[in-house]
């Protein structure tokens, strides 16, 4: 998983910038071609490592189907063994080791057994989950509005009023004033509708100014530089795991590598399976 050329990419988006009349650059037009140059080889990079993903992903599901069975008849062998030297020798130890060895292939419990009537798959029940955060299981009922909360509101209402304002961008500002208003009203909450009054009388925020062509184009650099330093540590991730690993090992031809190791896990099955015989015997 490699990078395009960005060279390539530069000067494709350089053939597209438009230079003035008198043929003298634009002074944004370097950093243009980089973010162009950029944007193409992250598009590239982004592909290879997403390819990765799913040849890695799809290894995954055939090293499973193929080789899960195997598996697990190991584990079972191996529990069987340990199972059948403690039943000989008695030894706690031994012992121990049959009990770890059966707990390695015993199904696990759901989480409906381990949390019987306070989760299921999908969370914590609504009362188990009031119970563990002391809250009341029900939601409380509305309380009713101080005279302080009521002057409050009545006043903001009448400053804030979205008909008080014909255009249409301090008109939506005082709508979303006024839905703030009205919940902290309806929750009867006067050190909030305390804090939207003083809010209110700062007046609104002045306009922030906006980057300009170039800032806008380091920013986009930067950003395309932590989406690639991202996408690395994914591929580093993807290629580190046993899977990719394996897949390292033959690029050409998992399949046959998927046989070789069949073929060992059946060889390993035997053995166990004569070791199992001799100690029943």
């Amino acid at each position: 998983m490699t990078s395009p050329d960005a060279e390539q990419g530069a000067g494709a988006a350089g053939e597209a910038q438009a230079v003035p009349e008198d043929g003298t650059p634009r002074p944004e037009e370097r950093l243009e071609r980089a973010v162009r140059a950029a944007e193409q080889a992250l598009i590239e990079y982004e592909i290879a490592v997403e390819t990765f993903r799913i040849e890695v992903e799809n290894f995954s599901r055939l090293h499973h189907q193929k080789l899960g069975p195997m598996y697990t008849r190991l584990d079972e062998l191996d529990a069987e063994i340990a199972e059948a030297r403690a039943a000989r020798t008695g030894d706690p130890e031994d012992l121990r080791k049959a009990d770890e060895a059966r707990a390695r292939v015993m199904p696990m419990p759901g989480v409906e057994e381990l949390f019987n009537g306070w989760m299921d798959g999908d969370g914590l029940f609504p009362e188990a989950a009031a119970m563990l955060t002391d809250q009341p299981v029900r939601p409380p009922q509305r309380v009713r509005p101080s005279d302080e909360a009521r002057k409050l509101y009545r006043e903001l209402a009448r400053k804030a009023h979205p008909d008080l304002s014909t255009d249409e961008t301090e008109r939506a500002r005082r709508e979303e004033f006024i839905t703030r208003v009205n919940g902290a009203y309806a929750r009867g909450d006067e050190m909030l509708l305390r804090e939207l009054a003083e809010e209110w009388a700062k007046g609104p925020e002045p306009e922030q100014r906006g980057p300009s062509p170039s800032e806008e184009l380091y920013a986009r650099l930067e950003w395309l530089a932590r989406r690639k330093e991202l996408l690395a540590l994914v591929a580093k991730e993807l290629e580190d795991g046993p899977i990719g690993s394996m897949l390292r090992m033959a690029p050409d031809d998992p399949d046959h590598l998927l046989d070789e190791i069949a073929e060992q896990l059946l060889a390993q099955v035997a053995e166990r399976e004569r070791e199992l015989a001799e100690l029943v015997e």
